[in-house]
């Protein structure tokens, strides 16, 4: 992507920075002079430039140079304009944010902790540091008084994760959003330093009571060879060791992606029908070390005295569909149900489809999923669209007709392929819809799809004779 400026008096456009090198924008200094990009070199390794607007026919400076892979990633700059923060895991497992002064180019540590530094930024003074932490699928929010060196005081919040913190002008009032497991985001102010903040929505619908819900729990299970993989539990409020239920391994995207707490309408709406929800991290999820993220089984769930070990399935999606069809294809007897949503099937066709604007992360992707140059056999030995014949146990199919990512006639393949094997599909394709749902009535449908799906094939386990 090119950087334009436009005057928003007269809306003149001008050209910033012409993108001939792949860099991505990063940030830019308050005084629109410097311009921080970054470029993917693979899934392990990036790095940050600066660019100075004001000097003509200058190149994007390095500033992260290294030897070993690590990836170094712009953030912000402060509001004096004179550092900019970037966020680097080349200084231990879990990314850290470091400092680099312009004027010096001495770089400077700033922020680290147990888990991943995932952000920070400043108010408009610069007064305020807001930072948030990914702690075990959790956000962790923290506001730092840059005059006093003191970490701020908040007041007391129900339970959840901050986002969106902002200051207004004076500095004296703070703006955020606060999301749980039992509600969406609503807004809050607070005057700084007052006991007390005020919400100002209450965007849970007024047809569901919030004591309904259920809170996560984060729960981890050894693997096959003793690795701990973290995951979110969800259980039912009706379920107990006399009262079994079935349960779902849910699969997050990614591949590099991570399950976290905060609401989840379609997960909560699974759960209060009596179904018990994983939603594990496995391994290749991000927020647990670069180690963890590099690695790339159900027998968790049936160690838990309150799930029926005989009604297990599988959901995801994306790259979680993906996993849910190829748990279906390699290890056909491990799941009752599987529930692809807008996921891979065919990675041969994926991969060589990838649209010109992904140019910048393209390399990543193929260091996560493989060169379809080099790789098109190992390719097509893990689609599941090449092995649908070992596909045994009932499948549902989400896919929008317009998804970029994920082409329908994957899904139209698959479904052909499983259906031929005299196996029980449903099929619900979205015309309106393209890589994950944009419209709440679809988002709706598609709730109800699965329950009725799950109702018929999981909760009443069917079996060989349908």
């Amino acid at each position: 992507m090119d950087l334009y400026r436009v005057d928003s008096e007269t809306y003149k456009v001008s050209s910033v920075y012409q993108n001939e090198l792949e860099l991505d924008v990063g940030a830019i200094s308050p005084d629109g002079r410097f311009i921080a990009l970054s470029k993917n070199n693979s899934n392990k390794d990036s790095d940050t430039y600066i660019l100075d607007t004001y000097k003509k026919n200058l190149k994007p400076q390095l500033i992260s140079k290294h030897d070993d892979p690590a990836q170094y990633t712009p953030e912000t700059f402060s509001a004096d304009g004179k550092y900019l923060y970037y966020s680097t895991d080349a200084k231990g497992e879990f990314s850290q944010v470091w400092s680099y002064e312009l004027a010096t180019e001495k770089h400077s540590p700033a922020l680290e902790d147990e888990w991943d530094v995932t952000f920070i930024y400043f108010s408009k003074s610069g007064r305020y540091q807001v930072s948030g932490v990914n702690t075990d699928a959790s956000t962790k929010v923290s506001i730092l008084d840059t005059r006093s060196g003191k970490q701020v005081a908040m007041p007391a919040l129900p339970n959840g994760n901050l986002s969106s913190v902002n200051f207004s002008s004076d500095e004296k009032t703070m703006a955020f959003y606060l999301n749980s497991d039992t509600s969406p985001s609503n807004l809050f102010v607070w005057q700084v330093d007052n006991d007390s903040a005020k919400q100002l929505t209450n965007t849970l619908s007024k047809d569901i009571d919030q004591s309904d819900l259920v809170e996560s729990t984060i729960v981890r299970f050894k693997s096959f060879d003793g690795l701990e993989v973290p995951g979110v539990l969800y259980k039912p409020k009706q379920a107990n060791r006399n009262n079994k239920v079935p349960a779902l391994v849910w699969v997050h995207g990614g591949p590099g992606g991570q399950s976290r707490t905060g609401y989840r309408a379609m997960l909560q709406h699974l759960v209060n029908h009596g179904y018990a929800i994983f939603a594990v991290n496995n391994r290749g999820s991000s927020g647990y070390g670069k180690t963890f993220f590099h690695l790339d089984d159900k027998k968790h769930l049936q160690s838990l005295d309150w799930v029926d070990s005989e009604k297990i399935g599988i959901i995801g999606g994306s790259y979680g569909g993906f996993m849910t069809a190829a748990a279906l294809a390699f290890e056909p007897e491990e799941f009752k149900v599987g529930i692809n949503i807008f996921g891979v099937t065919n990675w041969v066709r994926t991969l060589n489809s990838i649209p010109p604007w992904w140019e910048s992360v393209k390399k990543s992707l193929y260091d996560e999923m493989g060169d379809p140059a080099t790789d098109g056999e190992r390719h097509r030995a893990i689609s599941p669209l090449f092995h649908a014949k070992n596909i045994t146990k009932p499948l549902m199919v989400i896919q929008g007709a317009n998804d970029p990512r994920v082409l329908q006639v994957e899904s139209d393949e698959l479904v052909a392929a499983v259906k031929a094997n005299g196996v029980p599909v449903e099929y619900v394709l979205f015309e309106d819809e393209g890589h994950g749902f944009t419209k709440k009535e679809n988002s709706i449908s598609a709730s109800n799809a699965y329950l009725n799906f799950l109702d018929t094939y999981l909760k009443e386990s069917f079996g060989p004779q349908g």
